[in-house]
């Protein structure tokens, strides 16, 4: 493959701040993510509580979702996605008061959620701008991978700042990452016109929610997007639990898993492999997770993570069948439903993960979970053949009209 990920940082300037704000986003994300489920569950012992402190922010992006979402076409990229890294950023800081309740941090958490939901949207459908169709897969595969080393770096140093720091200074360190990817965004992208007009309203976001749902084929595609990727990361909330001397080991081998994923499909896959290859790592993507069915140790543990995580590239693939089927003007939209919905059920899916393992274990909760995505995927598969994917013409008539320049 001819391509790479340098020649694409040199043909496309702008791809570099947008990129860099990214990497700092999920650095952020990684290191206060990890303090706070630290601070929770030292705070209360209990499994459900530290999932939901970890994964808790993803249950509101159904609110996102269904009420925001319109947004993401409809504000001028640069200075929403800007003023979303510094509203995550303040909010992130406000964790870090000491003797915060736990009902405020939880308060803190899904205003997080609701303008993280939206971010995805303004990220991705700016995405689509900046880059040519041809380099799509290649970029989200290079932020993929970034996200992947990020967050390996981040659970490691997340881990040696909290034997340096409290969690509540880990949390400040998150902020200032936060706060350092507002900067990134503002002073490294040029300004653009929203790609829609109109005012967002839920009403808006509802109608073209609709009309996203509204083909089978995007609708399948879209629950092959959210539910099997959900369960796992259910799965992964239980980490700390699980084994709390070795939880940022288990996240660090995760991330590396699913950056080996990303990598490979991303780079170096051919065209004729992708559609074949995005079920098979579906389902490789829970199954490891049934060895912890037999209690295995931090070794067989952390090689089962890492093994699994490398499907997540079935993601990527997914997402490159997804694009071609978009309305114009809905890109920002319709990658934020599949942002949102899949960081949702990731949320449903940590929560029902804890709770489950409040009852009986965390090993058997992660391994039903587990045992849900493998027959999700099966199930879902008949209707993701090529055969049943409907590909309309990239540039089909706008069902939305273009914002003018602010």
């Amino acid at each position: 493959m001819s391509r790479s990920y340098r020649s694409l940082l040199l043909r496309t300037p702008e791809f570099a701040p947008f990129f860099l704000a990214a990497a700092l986003r999920v650095a952020a994300s990684t290191t206060g993510g990890l303090a706070l489920g630290v601070l929770v569950y030292g705070r209360t012992r209990s499994p459900l509580l530290s999932a939901l402190a970890m994964f808790g922010p993803s249950l509101a992006q159904v609110l996102g979702a269904t009420l925001l979402m319109a947004a993401a076409d409809r504000l001028p990229p640069r200075a929403g996605l800007a003023g979303l890294a510094a509203l995550a950023a303040a909010g992130t800081g406000l964790l870090a008061v000491p003797g915060l309740p736990l009902w405020a941090v939880f308060a803190v958490l899904l205003g997080q959620g609701l303008a993280d939901s939206l971010a995805g949207g303004v990220r991705y459908g700016l995405l689509t701008e900046i880059l040519p169709p041809g380099d799509y897969l290649l970029g989200r595969s290079l932020l993929a991978v970034a996200a992947g080393v990020t967050q390996v770096a981040g659970f490691a140093a997340g881990g040696l700042l909290l034997g340096a720091l409290s969690p509540r200074g880990v949390l400040l360190v998150s902020a200032g990452l936060g706060a350092a990817a507002a900067v990134t965004v503002r002073f490294g992208l040029r300004r653009r016109a929203p790609r829609a007009g109109g005012r967002p309203s839920p009403a808006e976001t509802w109608r073209v929610n609709r009309l996203l749902l509204s083909d089978p084929a995007r609708r399948t595609l879209y629950l092959a997007l959210w539910v099997p990727n959900g369960l796992i990361v259910g799965c992964e909330s239980l980490f700390v639990p699980y084994d709390p001397a070795h939880a940022g080991l288990l996240f660090g081998c995760a991330a590396a898993g699913m950056l080996a994923g990303d990598t490979v499909a991303g780079r170096w896959l051919p065209e004729r492999w992708r559609s074949r290859l995005a079920g098979p790592l579906r389902l490789l993507l829970a199954l490891p997770y049934l060895v912890f069915a037999l209690q295995p140790g931090p070794v067989l543990a952390t090689a089962a993570v890492a093994l699994a995580s490398t499907g997540y590239a079935a993601g990527l693939l997914m997402q490159e069948r997804l694009v071609p089927l978009l309305p114009e003007g809905t890109q920002g939209q319709a990658l934020g439903l599949h942002s949102a919905g899949m960081l949702t059920m990731q949320g449903v899916s940590a929560a029902l993960a804890g709770a489950v393992a409040q009852y009986t274990s965390p090993a058997a909760a992660i391994t039903a979970l587990a045992a849900a995505s493998v027959v999700v995927t099966l199930a879902l598969e008949p209707g993701l053949r090529p055969d049943r994917l409907r590909i309309r013409p990239p540039h089909s008539p706008s069902p939305l009209p273009r914002g003018t320049a602010q």
